[in-house]
Order: structure tokens, then C-alpha cells, then sequence
């Protein structure tokens, strides 16, 4: 089998609701999305998807993934898609870095292989768990009346799991995290995400002053060595987010003790076949997971799905999932979708979902 089409498109989708980052530092209302068809000449036909989150908030943009398709494409094509990590290894020769504009070529890959296998490609990675994974809402918001209000509207829709947006302002985050806390349902899983947002000073205040409250906070500083050293200094767990970029960034987590919890962005580090070597890496260090789309459409959350069913029950808190946050549907309403806050996993080979290529428009780029 080879690769012998690929058909780039590019979708906007906008957000149900105005976003704002912690701390209200920045302010998102459209996703800018890269859709990737691959065809083979086996008549299997794989899709893959890349949707940063704006063009600000990490070194990715939608734009950025369209060139790295259009640089990787010519090297690509004429291989099996089955054989992942020679995809993999050409697509690192062709182009350093930028594994964010790669993740889609290994999405479609692994679709297509499972297909070929006739496998859903949690189980083709070797066997995925049936237990509903439960979805983590993504509270932007400024103030604590607006954090309730958001918080609330997700309970409407059977959420159990939120990433609460804090950042910026010492008093303002102990308040919105003793707050949330007061309002905390049992058996609710709640993360305080802080997206960068504090100085180390910053950090070390508030996380000293919740100590008793035993709650998670992510990426509390803008670089693993921010996290470092503060390391020891507060009692709080630790998720690290968007520190966590490459198999040595793991590495280092792991080694030196920084988190406690990966959060796991399938975009941002690659794809899957990346994210799977951080997984074994958390998993032999006995630190757990939340698997993340970095945004995007159903394609996106579901392949976050595929990779958190690979991950034990007991190590796996959520998945975040942006469909809900979106007002297109490019798929018809397939895929794995809310259930009382959870998401199922499809038993389709391959990844389950194709969109409907008629509300694409046509591709961007076309490569053969």
C-alpha cells in the first residue's frame, strides 16, 4: 500500500463563546483548522486534523501546519502508511522541529492503518479500554461570578470533569481556587490551569496558600526549569502542559520529580506515535494523564479518545474535547459525542469519524 493523494484543507471554526486565556491575558473566538485527506492505492482513505488554539498561545499556528504539510508532502508520498514510524522518521529528516504541522500526517496514518486492520486504532496501539472517558470542560473566564456561570453551563450538559482557568493575579486566583472549591460536587475532577501565567514568586503564593485545598495545578510557569525551581517549596501537585513537548521533555519530568500528572496535547507533541512513548514514559514513573486535542473539531477529540483508552482506567482523569465549544459540525453529528459528560469509544476500524468533505470547500493544497 502507498500513499498516493494528499488534499489539505483549511476550516474555520468558531467558538460558541468568546475564550479568554488565564487571567483574560488573551482573547480567542475562532479556531483556525487544517484538515488532511490521504489517499492510498488501496482505495483506504485516512483523514487526519491540526487545530492550535489561536496563533498566540504556543509556537504553532494553523498557517504554519498548511507550509509544513506542503514541505513534508514530496517525501511522503510513495509510503505505507501501516508503517507509522517510517512515516515518522521521513517526516523528521525532511523537517526539523515543528511537530505540531506533522500531527495530521501521523493521524491519517494511523487511521488508515486501522482500517487496513480492521481494528479501532485503540486496540491496533494494543487494546483499549471500554470505560467512558470522562470529558474536562475548559472554563475561561475573568472573574469568579463568570467562572460559576461557565462552570454551570457544562453541568448542564453532564460534565464532571473542568479545567479552570487561573493566572496573573495572586489574590484573584486563591480567590476563584477557594471558591470553585466551595462549589466542588463529589466525585468531581477539577484542574486549575494556569497556562504560563505566573512569575515564580507568583506561583509559590498561591500554591502555598492552597496547600490545604490538595488541588492540581498546571504548568504553574512558563518553562520546566520555572518549574524546577520552585520544585519542593509547596505541597500542590503538579500537571505539566505545555512544557511537555518532546519524548525529553518527558524524560526530564519523569527524572527529576517536576509533575505529577501529564497533561498530554496530541497535537502539540506530534501525534500519536509520539504521545504513546510519553504515555509508557508516565506510566513507568507512575505519573498519571489527562489527554488533550489542542482544539479542534470531533476528528480531534477523537483521537485524544484512542490514545487516553490505551491508558489504564486508574491513570487516566479525562479527555478534554472542544466539539462542544464550537458551533460547526463538520462531521453530521458522527463520532464520539457527549453522553452525560463522557465520551465512548467508537468500535468503526480506524478512528471512526470522517467529516463531510462538501462543508470543507475546496482543498488548499493538493499533493500526488
Amino acid at each position: 500500500m502507498k500513499i498516493t493523494r494528499l488534499s489539505v484543507y483549511h476550516v474555520d471554526l468558531p467558538l460558541e463563546h468568546p475564550y479568554w486565556l488565564s487571567g483574560g491575558r488573551l482573547k480567542f473566538e475562532v479556531l483556525d483548522a487544517t484538515l488532511v485527506k490521504m489517499e492510498t492505492d488501496a482505495g483506504l482513505v485516512g483523514w487526519g486534523e491540526g487545530t492550535p488554539w489561536g496563533h498566540t498561545y504556543v509556537p504553532a499556528h494553523g498557517p504554519g501546519i498548511r507550509a509544513g504539510i506542503q514541505t513534508v508532502a514530496p517525501f511522503i508520498l510513495g509510503l505505507d502508511p501501516r508503517r507509522v514510524l517510517d512515516v515518522e522518521r521521513t517526516m523528521d529528516t525532511a523537517l526539523s522541529g515543528h511537530l505540531y504541522a506533522k500531527s495530521p500526517i501521523d493521524m491519517a496514518c494511523w487511521d488508515i492503518a486501522g482500517q487496513a486492520a480492521g481494528l479501532p486504532i485503540a486496540d491496533l496501539m494494543g487494546g483499549g479500554s471500554r470505560t467512558p472517558r470522562p470529558i474536562a470542560s475548559s472554563v475561561g473566564a475573568k472573574t469568579v461570578e463568570e467562572t460559576r456561570e461557565v462552570m454551570e453551563r457544562y453541568r448542564s450538559r453532564g460534565y464532571v470533569a473542568h479545567s479552570v482557568k487561573i493566572g496573573g493575579d495572586v489574590e484573584r486566583d486563591i480567590a476563584r481556587v477557594r471558591d470553585v472549591e466551595s462549589i466542588r460536587r463529589p466525585g468531581e475532577i477539577v484542574l486549575y490551569d494556569v497556562n504560563r501565567g505566573w512569575t515564580r514568586q507568583q506561583a509559590l503564593r498561591v500554591m502555598s496558600a492552597c496547600e490545604d485545598l490538595n488541588v492540581i495545578f498546571e504548568q504553574p510557569g512558563e518553562t520546566l526549569d520555572d518549574i524546577a525551581a520552585i520544585s519542593g517549596r509547596h505541597a500542590s501537585p503538579v500537571s505539566a502542559d505545555e512544557s511537555l513537548v518532546t519524548l525529553q521533555d518527558a524524560a526530564r519530568i519523569a527524572r527529576e520529580g517536576l509533575a505529577e500528572v501529564f497533561g498530554i496535547k496530541l497535537n502539540r507533541v506530534g501525534g500519536l506515535t509520539k504521545a504513546a512513548r510519553m504515555r509508557d514514559i508516565a506510566l513507568a514513573h507512575g505519573i498519571d494523564m489527562f489527554v488533550m486535542a489542542t482544539g479542534g473539531s470531533v476528528l480531534a477529540d477523537t483521537e485524544a479518545l484512542h490514545l487516553a483508552s490505551t491508558i489504564p482506567d486508574e491513570n487516566c482523569h479525562a479527555v478534554w474535547a472542544c466539539q462542544d465549544m464550537i458551533t460547526v459540525d463538520i462531521a453530521g453529528g458522527r463520532g464520539p459525542r457527549n453522553i452525560d459528560g463522557h465520551l465512548h469509544l467508537p468500535e468503526t476500524p480506524g478512528f471512526g469519524v470522517h467529516p463531510d468533505e462538501d462543508t470543507l470547500g475546496d482543498p488548499v493544497g493538493v499533493y500526488q
